[in-house]
């Protein structure tokens, strides 16, 4: 196992040369970031009920340093920013808790109490940022709870902060975008094992905190590992301009779905004279596709959304903030900082068709393009969490999939069979190694990484290949701007030398499974069907679902689980379960016995029960722990 290694002479001349070059004499961004700071959480550091550490801010005091060679210093100042941790002032009324988390919760006093806006991660961490600021504000209730959008870092902490009783008491309205609760958990539940596996590369999981790991994630420092939880929304929004007042404050909504998440909306405060932009337009470029993995968002619309916030509100508001980073005040400066988001995005999109419609490929055209001078010199436009590259390619994939249009790449070997014809083209996997060391010492890591790539995959227990490449990667991440490439670089040479963490990183929980819909929990039953095992298997299963009285039918037949509504005479079933919906939940997804249900009366069967037993023995388990920079 190889150590870690210090910056090479290349990087460490990259970062000096880089820090020369940028404006770091523009201090505004840290004057808005310290700005209404109230106090502190003392220590940074908050526990799990089993007494493990859910979250860790001290863990990030090194930042308070100067930049090491090891470290991007544009990287490095925002992580700086990011690392401020406590409550602060935005506004009269409106306060947030930033850097206890990924993300940030704001508090919006009302007439009795506090409304919450986006409760982190972690039941545990939205806590500790409500207990910091009562210690502050004094002890007032939570009379609304506000999702901005559908991504876990916006909901996951809600039960830290009020409770299922007191929503269904209707103390506690949970307002959120219509589509949100099908996009929570359809994200969480569907693609969720693989997401949560790359997850744990892109926000560095396993990394120490420090010069030589991680140092943030650029949107926040990490995720909190603390418990996810879901309340579902009880008043949904679906059109701009719909107001909703909630403990004696008067809030307006914008609907910007398609933009930043599926079900996204920023919405304004007329008294308070303050406009949240959700996730829309943060102190960095965002990703059109996360490295974690999702859907292709749309630049298009994102800016064209961000026009119609622009032309809405920014005349009518003194302050912007977000759920990430830091506000920006004064309407002027609000107004040309939305509009330098805007149109960093519809730059973007546009270049990009415009070279495509050039022939131009998405990787080609990620070397290419450059950003105007006004929106490159814009702190706020760099890649910390999107990238300029990654995002260029994700608009090529939105328009034209996969595939470059040349035959030649229309049917590629796949990784391990063209690692062994490269490594065997090029002489042996020891000239392969000669070269990649020669790449090294040249300071060219990026076809380093790639032709030791191919003797990894080509020879897994190549022991050299593995060290290199560990080396190599890590080189990259010490110059990477972007948070979450640093992260990724890092983590590749972490499980080299150290073997599989695995998926420390736990997005679904029992909430974000309760959420689901009859139709969701078959649609993830048949994502788990081995269809090849399952090819000759015919099973007809009616399940009764006592809530609703509706008959949903599954039939497994040529490998595929299809499933309905019972809709009309159909041929009799192999059996019927009657069951509730809570119950159906328990035996699909959550591990529970249905015989044992059966034996207890909660769940009662016609015909033959072995039906299901038989269906369950073709489903498959999903690997959380698959290899990512191994075969």
């Amino acid at each position: 196992m190889t150590v870690q290694q210090e910056a090479s002479a290349a990087i460490a001349a990259a970062n000096d040369s880089l820090a020369q070059a940028l404006p770091f004499s523009d201090t505004q961004d840290f004057a808005d970031a310290e700005r209404g700071f109230v106090a502190a959480l003392t220590p940074g550091v908050v526990h799990k009920a089993d007494g493990e550490v859910a979250w860790d801010s001290d863990a990030f005091a090194f930042l308070d340093g100067d930049c090491p060679p090891t470290v991007n210093p544009s990287l490095w100042r925002q992580s700086k920013l990011c690392a401020m941790q406590g409550l602060y002032e935005v506004t009269d009324g409106i306060y947030q808790i930033r850097g206890l988390d990924l993300s940030n919760m704001t508090l919006v006093e009302g007439e009795q109490g506090v409304i919450v806006i986006d409760p982190l991660i972690s039941a545990e961490t939205a806590a500790a940022g409500l207990a910091l600021y009562r210690e502050n504000r004094g002890d007032r209730p939570v009379t609304g709870v506000i999702y901005s959008h559908c991504h876990i870092d916006h909901f996951g902490g809600v039960k830290g902060v009020t409770t299922d009783e007191d929503v269904t008491a209707g103390r506690c309205p949970i307002i959120a975008p219509v589509g949100f609760t099908e996009h929570a958990v359809e994200e969480n539940v569907y693609a969720g094992t693989a997401m949560a596996r790359r997850s744990a590369y892109m926000y560095g999981a396993a990394l120490p905190r420090g010069p030589l790991g991680a140092v943030g994630a650029g949107l926040g420092p990490t995720n909190s590992t603390g418990t996810p939880t879901l309340i579902s929304p009880t008043v949904l929004i679906d059109h701009t301009g719909q107001t909703v007042t909630v403990d004696g404050v008067e809030i307006e909504f914008q609907m910007t779905p398609g933009t930043e998440a599926p079900a996204e909306m920023n919405f304004f405060f007329p008294k308070q004279r303050a406009l949240c932009m959700a996730e829309n337009a943060t102190h960095t470029l965002h990703n059109l596709l996360t490295l974690r993995g999702a859907l292709v968002r749309d630049p298009h619309v994102w800016a064209k959304y961000l026009t119609e916030a622009i032309n809405r509100y920014a005349a009518r508001i003194d302050v912007v903030f977000a759920s990430h980073h830091w506000p920006t005040w004064g309407t002027e400066r609000l107004t040309e900082y939305l509009s330098i988001q805007r149109d960093l995005y519809a730059y973007l999109h546009d270049q990009t068709l415009r070279a495509l419609n050039k022939g131009t490929t998405g990787i080609e055209f990620a070397e290419e393009i450059q950003l105007p001078p006004a929106i490159e010199n814009s702190w706020g436009t760099h890649g910390y969490y999107g990238s300029v590259s990654h995002n260029v390619k994700a608009i090529y994939q939105r328009y034209m999939g996969w595939f470059d249009g040349n035959p030649a790449t229309l049917w590629q070997h796949p990784p391990v069979a063209s690692a062994i014809r490269h490594v065997e083209a090029m002489g042996g996997a020891d000239e392969v190694l000669a070269k990649a060391r020669k790449s090294y010492a040249d300071g060219d890591f990026r076809w380093a990484a790639q032709l030791l790539n191919y003797v990894i995959f080509a020879e897994p227990d190549n022991a050299e290949a593995k060290a290199r490449q560990a080396d190599t990667l890590e080189q990259l991440g010490y110059g990477a701007e972007n948070g979450t490439w640093r992260n990724f670089f890092l983590m590749g040479a972490y499980e080299l030398r150290h073997g599989n963490i695995g998926t420390p990183l736990a997005t679904a929980s029992a909430d974000i499974s309760a959420a689901l819909s009859v139709e969701q929990v078959f649609d993830a039953l048949a994502l788990r069907v081995d269809g090849p095992r399952a090819w000759s298997a015919l099973i007809t299963i009616d399940w009764r679902i006592t809530d609703t009285a509706v008959v949903h039918r599954t039939q497994l037949r040529n490998g595929v689980l299809v499933h309905f509504d019972v809709d009309g005479d159909l041929p009799a079933p192999d059996a019927t379960f009657v069951l509730s919906e809570q119950d159906l939940r328990a035996a699909l997804l959550g591990g529970r016995s249905l015989s044992e249900m059966i034996g207890a009366g909660t769940v009662s069967v016609d015909g033959d029960a072995a039906a299901l037993a038989e269906l369950v023995g073709y489903l498959d388990a999903p690997d959380p722990d698959f290899a990512i920079v191994t075969p």
